[in-house]
Parts: C-alpha cells; structure tokens; sequence
C-alpha cells in the first residue's frame, strides 16, 4: 500500500464543522488532503485550524452542494480517496424530501458521477457521511428498548445514488464506504466567531448553557458521537480494507438530562444556567427510547467512543470560551 504523504484525499465541505475534523483526522495521519469550498473567502480560517498541519492542505472552488460533476473535475484528479461530508442536515425540516434527501441524493450523485469520470486508477475509495436520520424511522416515535443497527439504513440516498441511469455508475473502480454518525457534539476546530450562527448540535447544547432554557428539553434525537470519534471512523474506513462496501452507525446514547448532570458537575460557573431536571434520570433511558447500536464501528474500524460527559464539557467549555472572548452576556 502506498504511504500517507504520498496519497492525498479529498473532503467535500471543507469549512463545515464536522469537515474539519475530518480534515485533521487525515492530515494527523500523514496524508494530503484537498477541501473543496464554495469561494476562497474561507482558506485562511480553515488553515488556522489546522495550525502546522495546513501545509499538506489545498483547496479546490466547488460553487455548490447542486454543482453538475463537472464542477468536481479539477478537486477528483489524482486523489487516493474522497470523503463526502457536504449534506444537508436539518433537524426539524418542513419537508424532509426536498429539505434533505434530494440535495443529498443528488449532491452525492454529482460527487460519485465526478469519481466515476475524472477519478484515476489511484482512487480506492469513496466514504459517504450520511446520518442515524438515514436509519431512524420518525414514524415510530421513541421506540423504547428498540436497538437501531445498520440493518435499519433507508437506503434512499446510498441506493439512489448508486443506482443511478448514468452509465458512468457502472465503471466504478473504487469501493463505497458510508458513515452514518447522530448528532454530532465535541469541540470547534474553528474558531466561533458568532454564538447567533452555530452549526446545529452545537447550537442545541449552546441554548442549553445559555440561560434560554428553564426545564430539560425532549429528547428529539436520541443518539451522538463526538466530533472527534466521527473523524476517526472516517479515517479508518478509508484505511481498512474490510471497510469497503460497509455502513457504519457510529453512535451512542444521548439525551438532555445526562447532557445537563455532565455540564453541572463539571462547569461550576454554568450550574446557574443549565437546568438542572431530575438528576440521574437519563440513565434509564431504554424504558422510554431507543438505543443506537455503534459495535459494527467499534469492531470494524477499532475506533473508541469518546463518551458523552466527556463530549458535552468539551462541547460547553468551547462555548464558555468563545462567549468570554466575544463578550457575550447571559
């Protein structure tokens, strides 16, 4: 197998929340990797980052999630591996086709149509970052002691994509790999610099430190992983060769009430502003919920959870820096 440093990966998205642990994730491992953006406004805030590591990093202009194949050619050529991460993820969408699944049917479409076309003989591997809402059926509520697996997939946007008319679907050279994490918690590679336009998880536990919310709010998605077990699975995947062809839930347990205990026994200045419920409760969970069964990714890709007190006061710690350095006010 060829070395890291002489392979380089491209990640979609590159200024995302999540891409930059991806990005860290490879770099750290010795590879190159190539971000696509949507202007170069953000290079310099993405490489900060990165810190010495954005050396081996480079960027190729990808206007849109929508953008045709064609927009791919330049950022596919050369590369040993591509890491989809650019996809729609909105909690409560209005509708959930157009909101969700067609952008990410068809981003993913163009993405693999781009491999399929311009990809070379050195491309090995394609990893999809898709979502537990891909595996979770909303229509069956809470679900109580209910075990999620990669055996519940909604196949919409993996099969769609890979199933498509286009020709060039039927010449694939490298594998499919897809990763399917919960909510996604865990410390901010980029620097906050406004606590009004936060990615979406991390908003879901900033209005939960900041003093908005008065009682425990319902759980909406009962799983997680940290940000930084996300990019591990991605590396992993793309380095083991059992991984091709696979889907993985990378995920735990989550809920409010466990996410609240964490932050009030570890953060003393927060205990005022986070609510503080029935302590405890979250515990007993499988009477009133799922669970989502992460074991595959465990196994597979030998990565290891990051548990969810850990992932809530890094979460809230990089919350209660930024608000410091921004002069915010509860």
């Amino acid at each position: 197998m060829a070395s890291p440093s002489s392979q380089t990966i491209l990640i979609t998205g590159a200024s995302g929340f999540v891409a930059s642990h991806l990005i860290h994730a490879f770099l750290e491992g010795g590879y190159n990797v190539r971000g696509t953006i949507r202007s170069p406004s953000s290079i310099e805030k993405i490489k900060a980052a990165q810190g010495p590591l954005s050396s081996r990093l480079s960027f190729s202009i990808v206007p849109d999630l929508s953008s045709p194949p064609s927009a791919y050619e330049d950022a596919v050529k050369g590369v040993s591996g591509i890491v989809h991460s650019a996809s729609p993820f909105v909690m409560t969408p209005k509708d959930v086709k157009s909101e969700l699944l067609e952008p990410a049917i068809n981003g993913t479409k163009n993405v693999l149509e781009a491999a399929a076309q311009y990809g070379g003989p050195e491309l090995k591997r394609v990893i999809i970052t898709s979502s537990f809402a891909s595996i979770l059926d909303l229509n069956k509520g809470y679900r109580p002691g209910y075990v999620y697996t990669e055996k519940d997939w909604n196949p919409a946007t993996y099969d769609e994509a890979a199933n498509s008319d286009n020709g060039g679907f039927a010449y694939f050279t490298f594998s499919l790999t897809t990763i399917c994490p919960p909510w996604v918690f865990g410390p901010s590679l980029n620097t906050i610099t406004n606590l009004d336009h936060l990615n979406e998880s991390t908003e879901a536990i900033w209005k939960l430190i900041n003093g908005s919310t008065k009682s425990i709010p319902p759980i909406d998605f009962g799983g997680f992983a940290d940000v930084r077990t996300v990019g591990q699975a991605h590396l992993k995947a793309f380095e083991i060769e059992e991984a091709g062809g696979e889907r993985f839930l990378v995920g735990l347990h989550f809920d409010y009430q466990s996410a609240a205990d964490a932050i009030r026994e570890a953060i003393p200045e927060l205990k005022d502003r986070v609510p503080e419920g029935t302590p405890g409760s979250g515990l007993n969970f499988q009477e009133t919920l799922y669970t989502p069964d992460g074991s595959k990714a465990e196994k597979v890709l030998g990565i290891k959870y990051i548990d969810l007190k850990t992932s809530m006061v890094d979460t809230a710690t990089g919350l209660v820096a930024a608000e410091k350095r921004l002069g915010w006010k509860a």
